[in-house]
């Protein structure tokens, strides 16, 4: 139970921290979580792990809340901010890794062994970025887009707030599937074998389900937060 009880601390910490940044600084707190989701995801997915039973890659909580985020936007903001922000992270991720395998082809300081192995851990993390970029980019891009038109395409239909978690949980479910099959096919198709691949994509979406039934209260949460206005940093 030991990796089941540090991914449900992680799912706390994730909510917690969403929750700060948009109490601290507003909306931009919000915008600013999706780089942060979706650079520290594609670092954290290139490990993978067991959760209750079955094959996981990590970066899954946190890639998961980018959803919650955006739903946040819709909901409190409206559709152009909200499409603001993802585009903001695509941005991010392209920068992230243009820059990170530029710095590989730097020569480590020769005689230092230090160096040398601080090089080789670099590269075990950043040379499988171009595919898992690639892989995230197309399957950021299809399902944040479907999210977005989803949650507004569900509240023209569930416009009260006590039906906000219907609509934030309806959009994000099925965007979600799309971002999951897109990305495991596109990023470890070839990698894994073909059953390990069904596997990580069933655990995948699962997981992410998971965190989109549990954010329900946060959507709330944040939405109470905007009623009352009193950010920290205006």
């Amino acid at each position: 139970m030991h990796n089941e009880l540090l991914w449900l601390v992680m799912l706390l910490a994730n909510f917690l921290l969403i929750i700060a940044a948009y109490k601290f600084f507003g909306k931009w707190g919000l915008i600013m979580w999706i780089p942060i989701s979706v650079i520290v995801a594609n670092i954290q997915v290139i490990q993978t792990v067991e959760l209750f039973g079955l094959v996981a890659t990590l970066g899954n909580i946190v890639y998961a809340t980018s959803f919650l985020v955006t739903d946040i936007l819709s909901e409190n903001y409206g559709r152009e901010d909200a499409k603001k922000a993802v585009w903001i992270g695509f941005f991010s991720l392209i920068s992230m890794t243009l820059l990170m395998n530029l710095a590989l082809y730097f020569l480590p300081l020769g005689g230092d062994a230090f160096a040398g192995t601080t090089h080789e851990a670099i590269s075990t993390i950043f040379k499988l970025m171009p595919r898992i970029a690639v892989a995230s980019l197309a399957a950021y891009l299809v399902s944040q887009s479907h999210d977005i038109w989803a949650f507004h395409f569900w509240k023209k239909r569930f416009p009260t707030t006590g039906q906000l978690w219907l609509r934030n949980n309806l959009s994000t479910m099925v965007s979600q599937l799309l971002d999951s099959v897109v990305f495991t096919f596109i990023a470890f198709f070839g990698v894994f074998e073909l059953n390990v691949l069904w596997e990580i994509l069933i655990t995948t979406y699962l997981l992410k389900w998971a965190v989109a039934a549990a954010d329900t209260p946060f959507v709330y949460w944040a939405r109470s937060i905007h009623k009352k206005g009193n950010f920290v940093i205006r």
